[in-house]
């Protein structure tokens, strides 16, 4: 049973935003996923040209994303940065499910 989607993205990979953005939505409409947190950790960000969290969330058009939770959180994989608030975020989510975070 899933509780939760973790979802990276490549924030140097401008050309396939789109193509991530496109399969995300087709999974937020998948009835497993039903009102299921969303954490969106955009990978990368100590790269040049890597796409800002606020870019990222503008790109995946997140703000249209209404029945369920979610956060976008910039980070870097090979250090963690970032990652961490990410996965506390979505702890919360989690132990607070009617709670709006």
């Amino acid at each position: 049973d899933c509780m939760a989607v973790v979802w990276v993205v490549d924030s140097t990979d401008g050309e396939r935003i789109d193509e991530s953005r496109e399969e995300m939505m087709r999974m937020l409409g998948t009835p497993e996923l039903n009102n299921k947190p969303w954490l969106v950790l955009a990978n990368k960000q100590d790269l040049p040209g890597a796409m800002p969290a606020g870019q990222v969330e503008a790109k995946l058009r997140l703000s249209r994303i209404e029945d369920r939770k979610w956060r976008v959180v910039a980070g870097t994989a090979t250090n963690g940065e970032g990652f961490r608030e990410g996965l506390d975020w979505l702890a919360q989510a989690l132990a607070n499910p009617e709670k709006e975070q």
